[in-house]
């Protein structure tokens, strides 16, 4: 038999090229196959915690808590209410580069790889503790999730082992040599490892991991099914004071501009929750104390039903909505008349003679929203909403309570998920956004919105109707102008006025003719005052601008 079959026991410890990329090629799927039972053992033991503490909600609100306010911004412009799903997406993309370098890792370190694993698990772990409204027990998935990973990765790489094929014995001729065990290398035995023992083990792994996803999700389908069977028992009372019917051509029924009165369905969501806190309202409870108060209080759901009720169609504005931005809606809310609550727990407003100057709401989610305590006790009407357009809150609208203050952009005066009132000073506080340098205090800005044309439409000459909205909560709309092409402006005109805290719709009826034209509108709002032209984004406390679209009248 010729010697030159035969290699020596270094080049047969020694992995073929091929060999090397199969084993690096299994390794990443390795790392990939613990990310993924982390994922799942981490989702079941959420359930058992509470939602919010899974590993991807944690880091991404902590991602959100550290965000500049321009990258915020950047996302709502560009992403708009998938802005969390992009976040979410950002993350496992991440995750499974991560997963697919410490599988690589484990090749030459097996330790090393499943250390990675647990210090990466305790960064999650850290994150969900160490939220605002985070709890010591939300480390909990993110630490057996990384546990599971860390144990499961070590065993996978050990499969990954290579070892050489025995060597022939001496005399033995080749056709008497015994063939390979299934899983090793061919040629000379090199570089073989256990592809069996992985792909079972992988196997298995993915399998379990998959039934522990599956019931963590079902668990949490159920409590939030119990959850939603409280919202569904709910019947709101005929509220003491009703809102006035809406009067004969506030909606003017132009086609391309929304309802006067905004669908629940269709009303803008700005909010940094990666889960829609879900809060069973006979456990709610609200409290109200801090500086200034004499008589602390704490309510319950039904203690709010039981108060006198009030309706109010009133408009928000996000802070986040660009000139011509989509962040604006109406619709009827009722509730509980904030002011008044203040008012039984002994607190006065500065103009009184009141210490605080700030209320500091709370959200279940950790939210902190500083509203001005003279812009809620005023007079006008800033409640404590249950209900939106003749229905309990929907849980992605702040279910069960939450604030609406007139004449206040959102991020200071509409906190969800509401469970605390704190009063104090902006001296002594800052709020969650204020911490990310927008404004302390910011009254809504007088803005207008062409609705339709739209930006790039191609009207036939002649008639055509220039229609949007137009709002200044709490002052009121007195006019709106239109002009074409830096021309003369053109008084449009209005819808029927439902409120000063409600948006107004508008129409000019344009006698265009052919060729390329701008479009421009402004709003002047019941002190007098027009908006102005300037061009400033949203931060600190609001855009400004004219909105403008471009047509090609054909």
């Amino acid at each position: 038999m010729s010697t030159d079959r035969y290699v020596s026991q270094e080049q047969e410890a020694a992995p073929s090229g091929s060999s090397r990329r199969t084993r690096a090629a299994f390794a990443a799927l390795g790392g990939l196959i613990a990310a993924f039972a982390a994922l799942c053992v981490a989702e079941l033991v959420a359930a058992a915690v509470r939602p919010e503490a899974g590993p991807v909600t944690a880091v991404g609100g902590a991602v959100i808590d550290r965000t500049p306010p321009a990258v915020k911004d950047f996302a709502v412009r560009n992403f708009g209410t998938s802005d969390k799903l992009v976040l979410q997406l950002g993350i496992l993309v991440l995750l499974a580069v991560f997963a697919v370098t410490v599988g690589l890792l484990t090749l030459r370190h097996r330790a090393a790889g499943a250390a990675a694993v647990l210090l990466f698990g305790a960064a999650g772990a850290a994150a969900a503790a160490g939220r605002p409204e985070g709890r010591a027990l939300d480390a909990l998935p993110s630490a057996v999730g990384a546990l599971v990973a860390a144990g499961l990765l070590y065993t996978l790489a050990g499969r990954l082992t290579p070892y050489a094929a025995p060597s022939p014995a001496a005399g033995e001729t080749e056709s008497g040599a015994p063939a390979p065990a299934c899983g090793q290398a061919g040629a000379g035995g090199q570089g073989a490892f256990d592809r069996r023992g992985f792909v079972l083990a992988a196997t298995a792994a993915a399998a379990a991991s998959a039934g522990a996803g599956i019931l963590g999700r079902r668990l949490q389908a159920s409590q939030l099914a119990g959850v939603s069977a409280s919202r569904g028992a709910i019947t709101l009372p005929a509220p003491s004071s009703p809102a006035a019917p809406l009067p004969g051509g506030a909606d003017l029924g132009i086609r391309g501009v929304g309802p006067f009165t905004t669908p629940n369905k269709e009303f803008y969501r700005v909010d940094t929750a990666l889960v829609v806190p879900r809060v069973d309202a006979g456990s709610w409870r609200l409290r109200i104390h801090g500086k200034g108060v004499t008589r602390p209080v704490t309510l319950g759901f039904q203690d709010l039903l039981d108060r006198e009720l009030v309706e109010r169609d009133i408009t928000l504005t996000c802070v986040s909505n660009e000139v011509g931005g989509p962040y604006v809606g109406n619709a009827r809310w009722i509730g509980v008349r904030l002011a008044d609550l203040l008012r039984e727990a002994g607190v006065r407003p500065p103009s009184r003679g009141g210490p605080a100057d700030q209320i500091v709401a709370r959200s279940v989610d950790g939210m902190t929203i500083g509203t001005p305590v003279e812009a809620v006790m005023d007079g006008r009407d800033a409640l404590l909403a249950l209900g939106m357009n003749g229905e309990p809150l929907p849980f992605d609208h702040g279910f069960p309570v939450r604030m609406v203050v007139p004449g206040l952009y959102g991020y200071v005066s509409a906190c969800k998920w509401i469970q605390d009132i704190e009063l104090t000073t902006f001296d002594a506080y800052d709020a969650y956004w204020v911490k990310r340098t927008w404004a302390r205090e910011a009254p809504i800005k007088t803005e207008s919105r062409i609705d339709t044309p739209r930006p790039f439409a191609s009207p036939g000459a002649g008639t055509v109707p220039v229609a949007g909205v137009a709002w200044a909560q709490h002052q009121g709309i007195a006019r709106v102008e239109v002009r074409v092409d830096g021309g003369l402006w053109h008084t449009a005109r209005l819808g029927a006025e439902a409120g000063h805290d409600t948006w107004r719709q508008w129409v000019w009826e344009w006698p265009a003719t052919r060729g390329h034209h701008t479009l421009e509108v402004r709003a002047t709002d019941r002190t007098g005052a027009t908006q102005t032209d300037e061009r400033v984004g949203t931060v600190p406390d609001g855009a400004t601008g004219w909105h403008s679209v471009v047509v090609d009248v054909t």
